[in-house]
């Protein structure tokens, strides 16, 4: 027979293991996620202001072409890039897909430590990124969630790049 403090420990153990496994199904919009997209502020993007979210970005740096950084994607690598927002999540704005400017292939963007998110109306924004390159492969299940808060995934596990942001500039 168990002891009931071996008890306890294992039923937080379980407890811990299950919150885990259904955080990596559901992807990275959770309600957690979801009190700092509230606490992220202004719901749009306004013609003529920059909306700043998370770290200031350097003024004195010139952004490297996304599409150069997209052709030889280095994992861990820290780049400052700018795009248009081709689309945002559309549940409370937990990522944003960038791409360059004449078009092309993009790069999926989340936000460091979930600290922060953009509009869900961002499609269409010019935007300036800093952050950390990261290739990944997607299950299945996070490539259905991906495309069920309106991103553009192909069915199945795929590879992709992503740009973790540590700070982002919108502007219209």
């Amino acid at each position: 027979m168990l002891s009931p403090m071996y008890r306890f420990g294992l039923a937080i153990l379980l407890s811990v293991s299950f919150a885990a496994a259904a955080h990596d199904q559901k992807g990275a919009c959770d309600e957690a996620h979801a009190q700092a997209a509230r606490a992220s502020g202004a719901p749009t993007v306004t013609p003529g202001a920059v909306l700043v979210r998370g770290e200031p970005l350097p003024k004195d740096q010139a952004p490297l072409p996304l599409s150069s950084v997209l052709s030889k994607p280095e994992d861990g690598r820290k780049v400052l890039v700018e795009g248009v927002v081709r689309r945002a999540c559309s549940q409370m704005g937990c990522w944003m897909e960038l791409a360059p400017a004449e078009g092309g292939p993009g790069v999926r963007v989340t936000f460091k430590d979930y600290g922060f998110f953009v509009p869900t109306d961002s499609a269409g924004s010019k935007a300036r990124v800093q952050g950390t390159l990261e290739v990944a492969q997607l299950s299945p299940a996070q490539a259905e969630h991906l495309r069920a808060e309106g991103g553009s995934m192909p069915a199945g596990a795929q590879r992709e790049v992503r740009l973790i942001a540590s700070g982002v500039e919108l502007r219209r």
